[in-house]
């Protein structure tokens, strides 16, 4: 049970939804300050008004996501002795059903955990892209062409927070 969550292709899928999340959180701001004409227009117009980041980039630089880490590795074994501990004397299918509320607790556990760090992040790309003037701010890997890349200064601005 436990392994599942510390498997590398599960941590990036978990990652690509959290990119996918923010990219769609991103389309439908822009489609509701502008308009869906009218903001889509003078976006492409203006390719200065179009930022752009490397979400799961600084998702993975975060100065916070070890703390997060540590975190979740701590509730997986404390869950996993739970787990050993009270399954002991269950049937199969209420192991089974024991261990889906357990993986479900453990996925609450994680989004309390990321939430803030992901609005820390949001917040530092409002702040950088209003100080540049940009309109709209999307993940770097949807973009094929242009845009201002700000991911380095998003990265600096976590790394010293007192700025």
């Amino acid at each position: 049970m436990m392994e599942k969550l510390r498997n590398p292709k599960n941590v990036k899928t978990i990652s690509l939804i959290v990119a996918a999340i923010f990219v769609i959180g991103c389309f439908t701001l822009a489609m509701s300050v502008g308009g869906f004409g009218s903001g889509v227009a003078s976006a492409a117009a203006s390719e200065s008004a179009v930022g752009v980041v490397n979400y799961q980039v600084l998702v993975s630089q975060s100065p916070k996501l070890e703390q997060v880490r540590s975190e979740m590795q701590q509730a997986i074994a404390e869950t996993r002795r739970e787990f050993d501990s009270k399954s002991q004397d269950l049937n199969d299918d209420d192991k089974e059903r024991y261990y889906k509320q357990l993986q479900e607790r453990l996925g609450n556990k994680e989004k309390d955990l990321m939430d803030p760090l992901l609005n820390e992040i949001n917040e530092v790309i409002k702040k950088i892209a209003e100080k540049k003037g940009l309109k709209v701010v999307v993940d770097k890997s949807t973009v094929v062409y242009g845009g201002t890349d700000i991911t380095d200064e998003v990265a600096k601005a976590l790394q010293n927070p007192k700025k």
